[in-house]
């Protein structure tokens, strides 16, 4: 198979404070500041402590292989020399060191509808984006019709830019980018100012253009996005990764960086922060508390709540969440209709089987006024894991924030 992207030992090294002089005063005042800090004290040299602390190395001795055809996620936090790859990839930033040979035609989607002109109609700026991105004429002509549905903006073609919202200017400039024909195409977290449904339609577009033998490198922080498109995964973090994985594995090395909280399926209040007004929430399955239930059997949530604090027209609020701190789904009552036990209002979910796919999960808990003012809220306590009792490879292709046919029920 044929290689589209070969790395070898990538850096990038970025001089923090530093910018380009372009005039003569700035030029000055650049070799000033070069010298004062280069003198502490009596003209003492400035220990390479200091210096170091002046450089930031966004990539660090990268070394990558991607076959053409091959769809590869590249996840991380924030900051974590993602974008940088792709500007470098996309010939808009130069490497500190090694080497980079991209065999065949880029469509980069980084910054999508740059070089839109806002007095311009959207018409002609379909034209202009064209030739910005290394379309020809011709090109622009052919794909023009195809651009226009695709976008779903075609009332508004002959309206300057500068009236479209933020939305349609994404919808324009994605469609341009997205018929470019190229054999790499490299897209960079494009998708979040869209509404669901022109996401979908992007992620089937690229999905498309995978299928048909291109290569794809998507970077993204929707990890139910990367789940679809992607075949392979790279985790990127402060400029170095462990290597290219099946997606899945990926997705997993991303999720265990994220701090934990309570993992052990229980969570009782701490007596030393008293007053609090939840005093207990546990997962259970067969009457035990667990860490981890089986996905081929209904499991229970237990909340207790302490009677002396809430009143009984205070609104609970129980809220499921994935690996990533998506919200999978919610469930709510009034404290009145929780069972008295004691000193506590207590109240038992039961999740049917085969309502969560295989994964993490944490509980948010509220309890809010009449008025909606917050009481107490705790976030990402009581984790706990649903394991497939017969795992197969169709899980692999569910998104973590998934919900198969079920219900789920307050007893």
């Amino acid at each position: 198979m044929t290689t589209s992207v070969q790395i070898d030992g990538l850096s990038k090294c970025y001089q923090l404070g530093v910018t380009h002089a372009n005039t003569l005063r700035e030029v000055g005042r650049q070799a000033y500041r070069s010298l004062a800090s280069m003198a502490l004290g009596r003209g003492r040299i400035a220990p390479l402590a200091a210096e170091s602390q002046r450089t930031l190395w966004a990539l660090k001795d990268l070394t990558l292989q991607v076959k053409q055809g091959e769809t590869l996620a590249v996840i991380g936090p924030n900051g974590g020399g993602k974008s940088t790859l792709l500007k470098i990839l996309s010939r808009i930033t130069l490497p500190s060191k090694g080497t980079v040979e991209v065999h065949g035609r880029i469509a980069s989607l980084l910054e999508v509808g740059t070089g839109f002109h806002p007095e311009l109609t959207g018409r002609e700026n379909v034209y202009l984006n064209g030739t910005i991105l290394g379309m020809t004429r011709s090109e622009v002509n052919r794909q023009f019709d195809a651009i226009v549905d695709f976008s779903g903006v075609e009332q508004f073609l002959d309206t300057p830019v500068k009236r479209y919202s933020s939305g349609m200017r994404v919808r324009l400039g994605f469609a341009v980018a997205a018929h470019l024909e190229p054999d790499i195409l490299i897209v960079d977290e494009v998708l979040a100012v869209g509404d669901q449904q022109f996401q979908q339609k992007c992620l089937g577009k690229m999905h498309q253009e995978a299928k048909s033998g291109r290569t794809v490198l998507f970077v993204s922080h929707n990890m139910s996005s990367v789940s679809h498109l992607c075949e392979q995964g790279m985790v990127l973090n402060k400029g170095r990764t462990t290597g290219v994985v099946p997606v899945a594995e990926a997705i997993e090395q991303y999720a265990a960086s994220f701090p934990s909280g309570h993992r052990d399926g229980l969570y009782v209040a701490d007596p030393a922060h008293e007053p609090a007004l939840f005093s207990r929430l546990v997962i259970e399955q067969q009457g035990e508390s667990r860490s981890t239930v089986l996905d081929d059997q209904p499991f229970e949530i237990e909340i207790a709540v302490r009677s002396t604090d809430a009143n009984p027209t205070d609104r609970l609020f129980v809220t499921v969440c994935n690996q990533f701190r998506q919200h999978v789904f919610s469930a709510s009552c009034l404290v009145d209709q929780m069972e008295r036990r004691g000193d506590q209002h207590v109240i038992r979910m039961q999740v049917n089987e085969r309502f969560l796919i295989a994964g993490s999960y944490s509980l948010d808990a509220s309890l809010l006024t009449v008025g909606n003012d917050v009481r107490e809220h705790l976030a990402g306590i009581c984790g706990f894991r649903v394991a497939n009792v017969a795992a197969s490879e169709l899980n692999r292709f569910h998104l973590q924030n998934d919900l198969v046919l079920g219900q789920y029920q307050w007893l």
